[in-house]
């Protein structure tokens, strides 16, 4: 267990893409505060806790192990697909963008964000199916042992994932001006219907008679790591159970941030409604005050 932790692999395409990532992201957050500019510190504590997720995931022992250990994979799988993109959505990377670009690549941005290639991949019901087909697939089809034997497809799983995972929690959890933006009852209810997918796939996971990824973890016993893996149904077991309760786990803290996230739009359009209606009783006020007769001196005339 340990070995999760002391393990990384730094040396990587992952580790200069988020490291990369990172430095643009407070390059720009540095560039408001020099020109005097407020960018709320929440949302950069939300996505550098992202890019320490994805680091986790892609560098540390579950990289390094997770080819090794489906229970490693499917925690990995965890981090990739839900933490990572929900970190990264409150961070609000594009809002921060269109607020530091020069204008055309501003403008460029605003008109990637609002075509036609935005509006489908940010479809919720798009987003919602393959959010939960993925899994489906990659696991109860070749699509999961071809990762195995492929260092490149086992990449760009990875890649997937997190895509995936952005492109189904982006619209629903972050503040970016993405299309298809839809109510927050709505929102609440995409992600309690995850729950019970995630449940039922650990749990038919965990009910298989047949390993997946087929004969490969029983080959790793007859080398020199046999010595310490435990037995692959057992782990395999183990994987459903992390897949069942790290999704409810995961699916209540996106639950938490939604209804907060409700909370305060609430509160927010209440206090805009006061001030509309603070004015209109204002407006009204002063044209119901009949007017001064011509010729008479107002006070503010005597006090000359």
């Amino acid at each position: 267990m340990t070995s999760v932790f002391t393990q990384w692999q730094l040396l990587s395409w992952a580790s200069l893409v988020i490291l990369v990532t990172t430095a643009l992201y407070l390059g720009a957050v540095l560039r408001l505060h020099r020109r005097g500019d407020h960018w709320p510190l929440g949302r950069t504590a939300a996505f550098l806790a992202g890019m320490v997720a994805a680091t986790f995931g892609a560098m540390s022992g579950l990289a390094v192990y997770d080819d090794t250990l489906l229970s490693v994979h499917m925690a990995q799988h965890m981090v990739l697909s839900m933490l990572v993109p929900l970190a990264m959505a409150l961070g609000s990377p594009f809002t921060l963008a269109l607020r530091t670009l020069p204008r055309p690549p501003r403008r460029w941005l605003l008109a990637a964000l609002h075509s036609p290639v935005a509006k489908v991949l940010s479809f919720p019901p798009l987003t919602f199916a393959l959010f939960v087909i993925t899994p489906w697939a990659l696991y109860f089809s070749g699509w999961y042992t071809a990762t195995l034997h492929s260092d490149y497809l086992h990449e760009m799983t990875h890649v997937h994932m997190v895509v995936v995972g952005c492109l189904f929690f982006w619209p629903l959890m972050g503040n970016d001006p993405l299309p298809n933006r839809i109510g927050y009852p709505f929102r609440l209810l995409l992600v309690v219907l995850t729950l019970p997918f995630h449940a039922f796939m650990g749990v038919t996971i965990m009910a298989q008679d047949q390993l997946i990824g087929g004969s490969w973890y029983p080959e790793l016993h007859h080398g020199p790591m046999g010595a310490w893996l435990p037995n692959p149904y057992t782990d395999q077991n183990l994987a459903g159970g992390i897949l069942w309760s790290a999704g409810d786990a995961v699916g209540v803290l996106f639950f938490a941030v939604l209804f907060t996230q409700w909370v305060r739009a609430s509160m927010a359009e209440a206090k805009r409604e006061d001030r509309r209606l603070d004015l209109v009783e204002a407006r009204e006020a002063r044209a119901a005050r009949p007017a001064a007769p011509a010729g008479t001196r107002s006070p503010e005339d005597d006090g000359r």
